[in-house]
């Protein structure tokens, strides 16, 4: 295991595509595995993920800046003056990139610079989604989640609605559901095709972390004493069906979870720093920090399911093997 000192919060970890892990910090740099520090913002990292090459990380920052960070340095790509770049996402299968600021959500091409898209919404942006294929965007805010299609300049969002304040989302890798993360410790689902609502409760706490694995079968959460895992396999996902929880801690609640897209790993950080791993299959816990201390802000699994990296409040920061 291989563990830093970064004094700063760790925003988020990523692995790239070549298995390398990422750490994007709260004094506005990107570090990475291979030793390089890129000075990304002036300011804080307040959100991050992988360029759709799977080569380096998008940022977005309190400088309203969209920067793309690679070992041997980083390019703008958006600014947006006085805006608070609060989340970013990627597809890799439709190379776009999209970022929110306050109510607007906008889209940039990797392959085009001359490529703009901006959408606008009645309340702030709280999160934001690719659709599997990146064609359609969904961005979280009050009342429900609305959905674009990410190149089309002039239209109108299908609104999937549901009353209160949705604060994270993530697509069903077939398209077939959304899921978002609501401010009163729940889930809320729709069945895209049909609009259909699910309600998913239960939880101790916020869910600030979804996570999709085995294939799209299961989904992995947050907000609860261990990891909460919802079934996904058939026609009606997770309607009518019970969750499971892996890994009970009494003491100490999931902040944040990463599965394995293709495989039944899944790891997760707590609430008093620890971080854990399991396969579901065996169901065996593997203590990969076993040290209490700050609460785990990042965590991510390599696509192998070898490797995990984690960060915490302080900047206390891991690469573990499995």
């Amino acid at each position: 295991m291989t563990t830093y000192a970064f004094d700063a919060y760790v925003t988020a970890a990523l692995f790239d595509k070549a298995g390398h892990a990422v750490f994007a910090l709260g004094d506005g740099t990107v570090r990475f595995e291979s030793g390089e520090t890129v000075e990304a913002h002036d300011g804080a990292v307040l959100s991050a993920c992988l360029h759709p090459s799977g080569e380096g990380v998008v940022t977005g920052g309190d400088d309203g800046r969209v920067v793309w960070s690679k070992p041997d340095g980083a390019v703008e790509l958006a600014s947006l003056k006085g805006k608070w770049i609060d989340h970013v996402a990627a597809s890799a299968e439709s190379k776009l990139i999209a970022f929110a600021a306050g109510r607007e959500l906008h889209v940039r091409d990797v392959a085009d610079p001359a490529f703009a898209r901006s959408f606008a919404h009645e309340k702030t942006v709280a999160a934001i989604a690719f659709d599997p294929k990146g064609r359609r965007i969904a961005a979280a805010t009050y009342g429900g989640a609305w959905l674009w299609y990410a190149r089309i300049a002039d239209q109108k969002p299908s609104i999937l609605k549901w009353a209160g304040s949705h604060v994270a989302c993530a697509w069903s890798p077939d398209g077939k559901f959304l899921i978002s993360s609501m401010q009163d410790n729940q889930l809320h689902g729709w069945r895209v095709a049909d609009e259909k609502n699910m309600r998913m409760g239960g939880y101790p706490a916020k869910v600030k972390s979804l996570s999709f694995m085995a294939k799209g079968n299961l989904m992995a959460t947050s907000g609860a004493n261990g990891v909460v895992v919802w079934p996904f396999s058939g026609s009606t996902g997770p309607m009518g069906k019970q969750a499971a929880e892996i890994g009970y801690e009494e003491s100490a609640l999931s902040t944040v979870v990463a599965g394995q897209p293709n495989g039944n790993w899944v790891a997760w950080g707590l609430d008093d720093g620890r971080v854990r791993a399991c396969d579901l299959v065996g169901q065996k816990v593997i203590n990969l920090k076993a040290e209490k201390g700050p609460p785990a802000t990042a965590v991510a699994l390599s696509a192998d399911a070898k490797r995990v990296a984690w960060g915490d409040e302080d900047g206390g920061a891991g690469v573990g093997e499995m």
